[in-house]
């Protein structure tokens, strides 16, 4: 029962992106590790961009 955990910041991620993640994710897993769809979970989550650094700033001052 694979669970993938996808990280976005918050910055307009539609929602027929956040299916074709869901899909293409799941779909990976199928044909590379034979997992079962039914029992693929993938999360995304939308992190605020005053959440995220990249080396010593925010996404946000960035």
């Amino acid at each position: 029962m694979p669970y993938v955990n996808i990280k976005v910041t918050d910055e307009g991620v539609t929602p027929e992106q956040k299916r074709q993640l869901i899909a293409g994710t799941t779909q990976l897993l199928v044909e590379v590790l034979n997992k079962s769809p039914s029992t693929t979970f993938v999360l995304i989550e939308e992190v605020n961009t005053d959440n995220w650094g990249i080396g010593y700033q925010t996404v946000s001052e960035l």
